[in-house]
């Protein structure tokens, strides 16, 4: 259980300073950590990262460091995206949630290892339909695998938005946010037609001690190194992303060892 607590700090340090990441941990540490089901984890992971994300939102918000342009623009549509998402998510099993999970977690450490590129160029106020259409496809990646999606919500406030780094990451909080309680929302449904129970205790726990993190994360962001600590935690990613694989083709090949051969159909274990 020290290990769970450890990673919702982690969680909340990573959203505080960057706007972005932490969320991607989640679900992971639901699933490994503490044994739940993958559909349970990613609703869950929608209620822990939303939460935290609202509370490092509003300490942007005293800041004036929030675009709420940027928020209307993004942030609805993205709702609208991640509830589609949820919705989606009843008609695949937890398995296939996972392995997509684990290429978007392999895919996001892949671009964070990229060297950034500068924003000075960028003019704002410009492609308003390319900064809804992203958050529209972020909001149903959101909805269907339970990350807040900040890894991709902050570049494009960058380079689409034309905002500042640090503008970025406070408008970036209130998205995931907004996002992640819509697709919490409909989650419930998608639980109760699976017949599966969210661990309250557990879920306010995590909210808790990330919301720390985020205090934690957010005051200490201001004096580090924001792109070095992109590569450190592209690496966490990398890490974590590449053992869920391996822990997936073990699984697999586990499965297909013990299969008799011989019958016709191969039960599965009810998601």
């Amino acid at each position: 259980m020290l290990l769970a607590f450890l990673g919702a700090l982690v969680i909340g340090v990573s959203l505080g300073l960057m706007g972005s990441g932490g969320s991607i941990l989640t679900v992971p540490i639901l699933v490994y950590v503490l044994g739940q089901d993958e559909k349970t984890a990613i609703a869950g992971s929608l209620l822990v990262v939303g939460s935290i994300s609202a509370v490092g939102g509003m300490q942007y918000v005293g800041r004036k460091m929030v675009d709420w342009r940027s928020v209307l623009w993004f942030g609805v549509p993205g709702m609208m995206g991640t509830y589609g998402g949820a919705a989606l998510a009843k008609f695949v099993s937890g398995t296939v949630q996972l392995v997509v999970f684990d290429v978007v977690m392999l895919t996001a450490a892949f671009f964070m290892l990229r060297p950034a590129k500068a924003a000075g160029g960028a003019k704002r106020g410009q492609a308003a339909w390319k900064i809804v259409l992203d958050g529209l496809v972020v909001g149903v990646l959101t909805g269907f695998v339970g990350v807040g999606g900040g890894f991709l919500i902050v570049p494009a406030l960058v380079l689409l938005g034309g905002l500042s780094m640090q503008l970025a990451v406070g408008t970036s909080l209130l998205i995931i946010a907004l996002k992640s309680f819509s697709g919490f929302y409909k989650y419930l449904d998608v639980l109760k037609e699976f017949d599966l129970h969210l661990d309250w205790q557990v879920l306010g726990t995590f909210v808790v001690v990330g919301i720390v993190g985020s205090v934690f994360g957010n005051h200490v962001s201001r004096r580090l190194n924001h792109d070095v600590l992109r590569r450190i935690f592209a690496g966490l990613l990398l890490v974590v992303g590449l053992a869920m694989l391996v822990v997936k083709v073990v699984e697999f090949t586990s499965g297909a060892a013990t299969a008799d051969p011989g019958a016709t159909t191969v039960s599965t274990p009810h998601d």
